[in-house]
């Protein structure tokens, strides 16, 4: 019995350790419920020093952090008020120049300068475009205060310092005074006169406010871009895999890439290079005694006194601009990108309703006859008017085209060589006849299409 119990213990004992081995070698069961989501990874730390006071160009910024008591932090983690950014920008609005006094602290040559100008000034002389300009920083301000980077820089938004109504009490010519910094306008395009582009800077535009019917069939040499830009825009918007949003975003693309196909075709426009011209905000075109485009104007900086026009509109919230050419006779380290005078001491006067109802592009000497005539009526200047030259290079003279040796009746042809029509001389730009050595040949010929105004578009200043 002893060994039948003992040989019985044995086999127990080495089944139980056997089964011991098996379960340890064993593969583990993988179970059947789904294994849940990993828990998300923290985003990649931003390395380098982010300095939130120098984020935005010009803005002073106070910075606090207040705790009050709460709730647990699982109560408080689900409440939007427990963790926020109050955020208050403060803007001191700026009062206007009056004065003969004040103006010349802008200045000191410009009451000498233009000796009249102190007999044009009110009691109160400063335009309602003055507080309306304000406005309009103070309303894109709020507009965009949840959008930090598109906020004003401290120097757009202090970028005029006085727009007033003058009179001389004589003559009683009207004129608008702004003064204010200098930035530069590039845009503009005219095949007819420059038909090699002179470059595409950042926002640039073909196009001009004050334009004219094209006379010649020389393409815009930014139209192929234009169309180019318009078939991939066409282009994508044709795929199926196009989503609807991206479809209304190349709706809109494509209504203006027509739009501003169509119009490099039918006009020319001044050229921001070669062409003196100033640029108002869109509110300066509306209103009791409004500015519009072709308008004569004076550029005062220095003691120098340029004549130029009004030749394109930008938006309301910005003042103090002028084409590259005026630009860089102020100051030949101008470019598209570099602005001439970023202090507020370049002084622009402009006579509003002198633009002639017929254009045409620049005749620079009755431009300088024009604005000599119009500084007399507001009591004259000590110097002479800066003269300004013409630098686009004349075109080739087409050769004639071979006249019939006589024509069916049997008189003469009248025809021009090229068998075009001349226009007849326009506003401060006419244009020139066959014998001429300006770039405007015999090949032009006139349309009746109307003039079109843009809407302000003007890109934003640095």
């Amino acid at each position: 019995m002893l060994v039948i119990f003992g040989a019985l213990f044995a086999a127990i004992v080495y089944r139980w350790i056997s089964l011991e081995r098996l379960q340890r070698l064993a593969p583990v069961e993988i179970a059947a419920t789904p294994t849940p989501e990993p828990t998300p990874t923290r985003p990649p730390v931003i390395s380098g020093k982010l300095d939130t006071g120098k984020l935005f160009n010009g803005i002073t910024l106070h910075s606090t952090v207040e705790t009050i008591p709460g709730a647990d932090a699982a109560t408080e983690r689900t409440q939007p008020d427990s963790y926020a950014l109050d955020l208050r920008l403060q803007a001191r609005v700026p009062s206007a120049n009056k004065t003969i006094e004040e103006l010349a602290k802008i200045n000191p040559h410009l009451p000498t300068l233009l000796p009249g100008l102190a007999s044009m000034l009110p009691a109160d002389p400063v335009s309602p475009l003055y507080a309306q300009l304000y406005d309009s920083k103070v309303r894109m301000l709020r507009q965009n205060l949840a959008r930090l980077d598109l906020l004003l820089s401290r120097h757009n938004f202090f970028d005029c310092q006085t727009v007033l109504q003058i009179q001389h009490p004589q003559t009683h010519r009207k004129a608008l005074l702004l003064q204010a910094d200098m930035d530069v306008d590039a845009d503009g395009s005219d095949a007819d006169r420059m038909p090699v582009g002179t470059g595409a800077p950042a926002n640039f535009k073909p196009s001009t406010s004050y334009r004219w019917p094209k006379k010649a069939a020389a393409p815009n040499p930014y139209l192929a871009a234009t169309e180019e830009r318009l078939k991939r825009a066409e282009d994508e918007y044709a795929l199926a895999t196009t989503t609807p949003a991206r479809k209304r975003e190349l709706g809109n693309a494509v209504a203006e890439l027509r739009a501003e196909a169509g119009t490099l075709k039918k006009y020319s426009f001044l050229i921001g290079a070669t062409d003196p011209f100033i640029v108002v905000p869109g509110a300066f075109t509306h209103g009791g005694d409004p500015v519009k485009p072709g308008d004569y104007a004076l550029v005062v900086f220095g003691d120098s006194i340029y004549p130029a026009i009004v030749g394109d509109v930008g938006p309301n919230d910005k003042v103090g601009e002028a084409s590259l050419r005026i630009a860089k006779q102020i100051n030949t380290l101008s470019t598209p990108y570099n602005r001439p005078v970023s202090d507020l001491k370049v002084t622009y006067i402009m006579f509003p309703g002198t633009a002639e109802k017929s254009v045409g592009p620049p005749d620079l000497e009755k431009l300088q006859a024009r604005c000599e005539a119009l500084v007399k009526e507001i009591g004259g200047a000590t110097v002479p008017l800066y003269h300004w030259e013409n630098i686009i290079p004349p075109s080739p003279t087409p050769s004639p085209t071979p006249s019939p040796s006589s024509s069916p009746s049997g008189t003469p042809s009248t025809a021009s060589p090229t068998g075009s029509a001349l226009p007849s001389p326009t506003f401060a730009f006419p244009v020139t006849s066959p014998a001429a050595s300006t770039p405007i040949g015999s090949t032009l010929t006139p349309t009746s299409s109307p003039v079109a105004t843009r809407s302000p578009h003007k890109k934003r200043k640095p």
